[in-house]
């Protein structure tokens, strides 16, 4: 499949924003650890209201008000109001329901009198937000209306501006409506239980109250079928020796699905959200970075840092020898990876098991790209058995 070019992982170096403004950019393992655990390195600074902006991005992830965007006790009093809900013991609780979810989706594959698929339109997307939609009790919302929110709401610069700044204002309205619905009657569902916990927590602006649970009726699928649909894509085409393994292992599967989410980024660039500024002068990786400079780690380059991951990166069933960077480190740890690790590995293994012969029916110059957003993934994968 197309890969990601990042750097050659090496020494801070000085590079520069799409803007021109310097920056200094972060490759090596060991660096980029150290600038995601930091609290030398913040994220709120520079949202401060006479800062200059580092981005023109209007994806949700880039906004002030998101949850990636804070530092401290702001930071702290979000992921409490989400309390519980992703923690790897709750997820582990929701696997025997997920695992259902994906054997309906085969069940139907299986009826395919042609047995001809599109693994994407019926498989990768509809299992998240199957999901999701249960999680947040959204049922009611068309899965069509959230896909369309979720396509500018994680737009970049280049999205156009007119119906992708409708989409989010549609998006941030029904999110408001959402919270004082659940407010006024809560019931057994991740978006009451944030409510709930955000109302007793205390000191949470409603514009990250709305951002936070935005972000999750968006992002909660699309991670996870641009997860799903890359990893399809690499296991048929360059890793198909794995398939029979996968099926028939489900530890495998689990080792497999940490080396997938590692080794294949879901994104296209280095994100803009990543970008930090120096609060005090700090040594990192042989360099002094000055109070106000701007740093951004590279987590791909970092994730095929050969100092930290040596030995062969194609083989799929060993133990990674450091824990991946793909879904961050520290205080920013993605809330959303256990749900996400769970989805993809079970998809994995049930279908590999449910489906030994599956085989895609285009090549992989063929693919088209969904692009234009934080994720990248195929638009279809045309596949038989």
């Amino acid at each position: 499949m197309h890969q990601i070019v990042s750097p050659t992982p090496g020494p801070p170096r000085l590079a520069e924003l799409p803007d021109g403004t310097p920056v200094w950019l972060v490759t090596r393992y060991t660096d980029v650890r150290q600038v995601l655990t930091d609290s030398r390195f913040g994220r709120s600074p520079l949202h401060a209201p006479d800062a200059a902006p580092v981005t023109d991005s209007p994806s949700l992830l880039d906004s002030r008000d998101a949850i990636g965007q804070q530092d401290g006790d702001a930071h702290l009093r979000l992921r409490r109001a989400i309390g519980r809900a992703f923690t790897p013991r709750a997820i582990a609780r929701l696997r025997p329901w997920v695992a259902s979810v994906i054997d309906g989706l085969l069940d139907e594959l299986a009826e395919h009198e042609d047995q001809h698929a599109d693994l994407v339109a019926d498989f990768a997307l509809p299992l998240p937000c199957a999901v999701i939609h249960r999680l947040l009790a959204i049922d009611d919302v068309p899965i069509e209306q959230v896909l369309y929110w979720a396509e500018h709401a994680f737009a970049d610069i280049d999205a156009a501006a007119a119906p992708g700044g409708h989409a989010r204002d549609e998006l941030n309205a029904f999110t408001a409506e959402l919270i004082l619905k659940r407010r006024r009657k809560p019931g057994d569902d991740v978006v009451s239980s944030i409510v709930l916990a955000s109302d007793l927590e205390g000191g949470i602006p409603h514009a990250q109250l709305v951002n936070l649970i935005a972000t999750m009726v968006v992002g909660g699928h699309d991670t996870t079928m641009t997860v799903i649909s890359n990893a399809l894509l690499y296991l048929l085409t360059e890793q198909r020796h794995t398939w029979d393994r996968l099926g028939a292992d489900e530890d495998a599967a689990a080792l497999l699905t940490e080396r997938v989410l590692h080794r294949i980024p879901i994104g296209d660039r280095v994100e803009r959200g990543r970008v930090l500024v120096a609060v005090e002068d700090v040594d990192l990786g042989g360099v002094t970075v000055r109070a106000g400079e701007l740093v951004t780690a590279d987590r791909v380059a970092a994730n095929r840092d050969p100092e930290a991951f040596p030995g062969d990166p194609d083989d799929l069933f060993a133990p990674l020898p450091n824990p991946s960077l793909s879904f961050g480190v520290g205080r920013h740890y993605c809330l959303g990876t256990w749900l996400a690790r769970a989805e993809l590995q079970l998809a994995l293994h049930h279908l590999a098991r449910r489906l030994p012969s599956l085989r895609l029916t285009v090549g992989v110059d063929d693919i088209r790209w969904r692009r234009g957003t934080v994720t990248r993934s195929p638009i279809h994968l045309p596949a038989i058995w």
